[in-house]
């Protein structure tokens, strides 16, 4: 880790007397030219977990749950070269405006994390965050929507129905759609997530016919279980696709291998990744970014 250290009381001086600063600095913020960064390919950080009181970094049940600590390791994967970009809520985005750390940019709004990690109502992904409206106003780019599909729960419906709304929301305003499907399943009481072959293309296709234009959605998608699966996965859909890190992996040197396979296909554009990144087990955050950049 690095030496930066968030002043968390000069954030919270600003949203006590100054909150309207907020929007100042997002009217002022630089913005990209492009989403694709000089390699033409996607790197964003992502942090949007903590709204769903998914706060877990590998061995460590509240690993996110220190918001300073979780901003300074933002800021420093922000810093490393070639990221261009990065997913969160508006809590900890609008931070990282008022820390500077969004100039240049390209930034993506979480949009449902009403499905609450362990509960459940977790299928119920409702639309608790940011909107297609309030995304366009802050002049961001993109807004994020996970879309977990069970066929065993009636709730998967209402979840279709409003990721389709906010990919029509999204493109009327000439903003990407990023799109996070999945095949899940209850077990044990828990929603798990199906990375077979199979399950996964069943997400993609689903994802791509979501909304009244596919103009502008990107899919962001699992490695499946048999990597060389991917190939298929990628085949069932047109749309540009990045790839989803997920947990903190067991053998990072096999998840970076099969990072390196799939960005060979023609439509893989990049990655968003976060817990991986934020939490390696080695403590370095700018090592682990710089690995993940080399990738592309």
């Amino acid at each position: 880790m690095s030496d930066l250290v968030v002043d968390v009381r000069t954030l919270v001086d600003i949203r006590t007397s100054h909150p309207q600063e907020i929007a100042e600095r997002a009217a002022a913020r630089s913005r990209p030219t492009s989403f694709l960064g000089p390699g033409g390919r996607l790197m964003v950080i992502a942090a949007d977990h903590p709204a769903r009181g998914a706060l877990r970094a590998g061995e460590d049940a509240l690993a996110m749950a220190d918001r300073a600590t979780l901003l300074e390791r933002m800021c420093i994967a922000l810093s490393r070269p070639e990221v261009n970009g990065v997913l969160g809520t508006a809590d900890i985005l609008e931070d990282l405006l008022l820390l500077g750390a969004l100039e240049g940019k390209v930034v993506v709004g979480s949009m449902n994390r009403g499905g609450l990690a362990g509960t459940t109502f977790e299928i119920d992904d409702r639309f608790t965050g940011y909107d297609a409206d309030r995304i366009a106003a802050m002049g961001f780019d993109a807004g994020k929507m996970l879309l977990r599909i069970d066929p065993e729960d009636a709730a998967t419906a209402a979840t279709i129905e409003s990721c389709s709304r906010a990919v029509s929301a999204l493109a009327s305003r000439g903003l990407m759609a990023m799109v996070e499907p999945f095949i899940s399943h209850r077990v044990d009481g828990r929603v798990r997530n199906d990375l077979s072959t199979e399950a996964v293309i069943r997400s993609v296709t689903v994802a791509a016919g979501l909304g009244s234009s596919s103009a502008f959605t990107w899919l962001k998608l699992p490695v499946t279980d048999d990597v060389a699966g991917m190939e298929q996965v990628l085949a069932a859909s047109t749309l540009p696709a990045v790839l989803l890190g997920g947990e903190v992996p067991d053998d990072p040197d096999a998840a970076f291998d099969a990072f390196e396979q799939v960005l060979k296909l023609p439509t893989a554009k990049g990655l968003v990744v976060g817990r991986s990144l934020l939490y390696p087990t080695d403590g370095d955050v700018a090592g682990a970014v710089d690995r993940a950049v080399s990738l592309l």
